[in-house]
């Protein structure tokens, strides 16, 4: 198990739990009863603390390396899922992943962008950070969708849009506001749920849909608390008192009406029980469809155009 560092007393518990185990098995007393009195203790701890999470607490555990990504939910969501590839213009982008998948016997149009498990495969996925042709991909697997009348379902959990000189060449902001120009028009259902990280225009690249979810422990905003400290402060050393400002966290996000649900994690977060979290997830979507499919496509994209018209805050003078 890895622990983050706001995490120490549960791992402190863990390991004289490991010791006190090992010390039963080799001396053969019976510690059954502490190893539950220690037990009791861990779920006491762990209560106690993700009660009290801060914004900068719950962004380090969207990014924790053992959160389900977007691959490990459809595997755990669906069958029969076929990854399509490519923008047909410039190559495939590793970052961006997309196909049709069997969920319970109803055809979805998934695509989401995707992190990796290790080193080798985050450099082979750059990070979750896709580039013009990912934005290009995703908006053709859409339209695809939409021409065999399937419902979306995006999975959001990047840092960003990639912002290399080479994507910049490449058309990057061209690429997500076209998706943006194109999403708010489909006449096929679409869900978009935060997984993870929900960072600028990475995210809304794929994030306009009738209805928008956030998992408990996710965030969303225009920039990263890293990077808003560096700008702000001139430095990193103020990222936990960005995320605070930002107010990037899912409770603000549904208080503002810029997301339509919040799903709840398992205690501890999604990586602790992801079964759990694939099948809360899998109730939400399948919920979801049921209601949207009663409504009408061009009154579904009023209200979807409604929706995100209605967002922000100003001040007429």
């Amino acid at each position: 198990m890895q622990f983050l560092d706001f995490e120490k007393p549960i791992a402190d518990l863990y390991e004289q739990l490991a010791k006190l185990k090992e010390n039963g098995e080799k001396s053969g007393v019976d510690v059954s009863a502490t190893v539950s009195e220690y037990e009791q203790k861990i779920a006491n701890t762990r209560q106690d603390i993700y009660t009290h999470l801060t914004a900068w607490q719950r962004v380090q555990l969207s990014r924790h390396p053992d959160r389900p990504y977007t691959l490990a939910y459809i595997e755990k969501m669906c069958t029969n899922f076929t990854e399509l590839h490519g923008d047909r213009n410039v190559k495939d982008d590793k970052a961006m992943v997309g196909g049709f998948a069997d969920l319970d016997g109803e055809t979805v149009m998934f695509i989401g962008q995707q992190k990796g498990v290790n080193t080798k495969m985050r450099q082979l996925r750059n990070f979750g950070m896709a580039n013009p042709e990912g934005y290009r991909k995703a908006l053709r697997l859409m339209k695809l969708a939409e021409r065999f009348n399937k419902p979306i379902v995006t999975l959001i959990d990047t840092p960003g849009a990639f912002p290399g000189l080479e994507a910049e060449e490449r058309g990057q902001a061209e690429a997500i506001a076209r998706n943006l120009f194109e999403m708010v028009k489909l006449r096929v259902p679409v869900i978009c749920i935060i997984i993870g990280e929900g960072a600028s225009g990475g995210a809304l690249g794929i994030g306009i849909g009738d209805r928008v979810f956030m998992l408990e422990n996710s965030w969303y905003t225009v920039i990263s608390p890293e990077n808003c400290s560096t700008i702000l402060w001139r430095s990193w050393n103020f990222k936990e008192k960005a995320a605070e400002e930002l107010k990037l966290t899912s409770d603000y996000m549904s208080q503002f009406g810029l997301v339509d649900g919040i799903v709840r994690e398992p205690l501890g977060g999604a990586h602790v029980n992801p079964d759990e979290m694939a099948h809360l997830l899998k109730v939400r979507i399948k919920e979801t469809l049921v209601e949207l499919r009663k409504i009408d496509p061009d009154t579904r994209i009023e209200q979807r155009i409604d929706k995100f018209s209605r967002m922000g805050f100003y001040e007429e003078k």
